[in-house]
């Protein structure tokens, strides 16, 4: 699970925005942009702009940890 200390704020976030999601993969808004037009990344769209909850980032990293080409 994402430590909640990331954010310093109590009750913890439970989702991040494009540039917060980024620090957290450690990756660019712009990388975040590519894998979520790719479908990798999903985020929810109960906003005007895109938010990412703390499971999907979880989900999108437990399930890319393996794919690495050898």
């Amino acid at each position: 699970m994402i430590n909640s200390d990331f954010t310093g704020s109590y009750p913890p976030k439970l989702a991040f925005t494009r540039d917060e999601t980024a620090k957290v993969i450690g990756q660019s808004a712009v990388t975040v942009d590519r894998l979520t037009k790719r479908g990798l990344l999903l985020p929810s769209r109960a906003t005007r702009r895109p938010i990412y909850p703390i499971w999907e980032i979880e989900r999108f990293l437990r399930e890319t940890s393996g794919n690495v080409l050898r």
